[in-house]
């Protein structure tokens, strides 16, 4: 397929600047895959569709204030740095984004907070990349409370409003326990204490996997040809545990539903010879679009995504191309919400 294919029209009107009051009140679109029929929900709705002994699996990233805000040595110049992944813990190197790059270069002092924090720019890695090491020699646990205290979350440039201290808690899935992710798997945002008490009262299965969530997952697709898209890597593990609930859901031919992009991404890669789910760990560069035939889920829930986005290109992949664009034209027609902060659609 080519990417002009995955183009629509958004009003921005209907980029959710903020989340719904009440995560669970968040608005539901059912998609059926085979007949392609949609219906209305909200999402605490979707015990309807499992039953028990379905699984349903969840991303327990946890998403780390990754925005820090500092000053260049010297001149005082404001700086933006991004942190993306944690190289060397020990010598405290870490690969960022900077803006403005033009301004950072290799030998340049970084200072954050009262200079709580001072880094050190080692190497240029792209045109906006840089390998920075933080000139820090105290004990590894305090050095994570001083990003978290000087950090910012990253909520997406695409919420335009101000960072506010409820994004800490909102930005950020009630089941979250694995820290690594620079943004959240939007679609575990809408589960709430009592969704999932009452999915363990109807016996379904909740089991986790961990993908943390790097800026790759919404870098743009820039070729037509999207055999030469490459993603970026991003580091994953599904536990033995989970793989034998998915297993055992798979062998009673029952629902497994992909709680989110990233689940399904860190499920696809973790494949064996008989079709079955194998715990698992390392990296994925997995690129899931039209035609490709999935081997584990039946079911997904996602938000709703850019226009020409590798997100939208897996939830087509999964729930058909002709059923997924016209979803996204009633979407826009019922003024649902879209993006990290936006409802929700569940195709089964």
């Amino acid at each position: 397929m080519k990417l002009s294919e995955f183009k629509f029209e958004l009003p921005t009107g209907l980029i959710a600047q903020y989340p719904a009051e009440n995560r669970d009140e968040s608005r539901m679109m059912v998609v059926n895959r085979e007949t392609g029929e949609i219906e209305h929900k909200i999402f605490k709705d979707i015990l309807e569709y499992f039953d028990e002994s379905d699984t349903l699996v969840t991303n327990d990233t946890k998403v780390f204030p990754a925005r820090l805000y500092g000053n260049k040595e010297k001149t005082g110049a404001k700086i933006e740095v991004f942190l993306l992944r944690e190289l060397n813990q020990e010598m405290h190197l870490w690969d960022v984004l900077v803006d403005p790059a033009r301004k950072i270069r290799v030998g340049n002092k970084l200072y954050f907070g009262e200079n709580d924090l001072v880094a050190e720019v080692i190497d240029n890695t792209t045109s906006r990349g840089r390998t920075i090491r933080f000139l820090y020699d105290g004990e590894p646990e305090k050095f994570y409370d001083i990003i978290d205290s000087l950090g910012e979350t990253p909520l997406p440039k695409y919420i335009t409003r101000k960072v506010e201290e409820a994004d800490r808690d909102r930005f950020q899935t009630i089941y979250a326990e694995h820290v690594g992710a620079v943004a959240a798997p939007t679609a575990g945002l809408h589960f709430t204490p009592q969704v999932l008490k009452r999915m363990e009262i109807k016996g379904i299965e909740v089991s986790p996997i961990t993908l943390h969530i790097g800026l790759g997952t919404f870098r743009p697709v820039d070729v037509e040809d999207l055999t030469k898209h490459k993603m970026d890597s991003e580091n994953f593990m599904v536990p033995e545990v989970t793989a034998e609930k998915v297993n055992a859901s798979l062998n009673s031919k029952k629902k497994v539903c992909a709680i989110g992009t990233t689940t399904m991404r860190a499920l696809e890669s973790s494949v064996n010879a008989n079709n079955r789910l194998k715990g698992n760990e390392g990296w994925t560069d997995k690129f899931i679009f039209p035609p490709y035939e999935f081997k584990i889920c039946n079911a997904l829930l996602t938000n709703f995504h850019q226009p020409e986005s590798t997100l939208l290109m897996m939830a087509a992949a999964f729930g058909g191309y002709e059923n997924i664009m016209e979803a996204y034209k009633v979407a826009i027609k019922e003024k649902y919400r879209f993006y990290s902060y936006g409802d929700c659609m569940l195709i089964i």
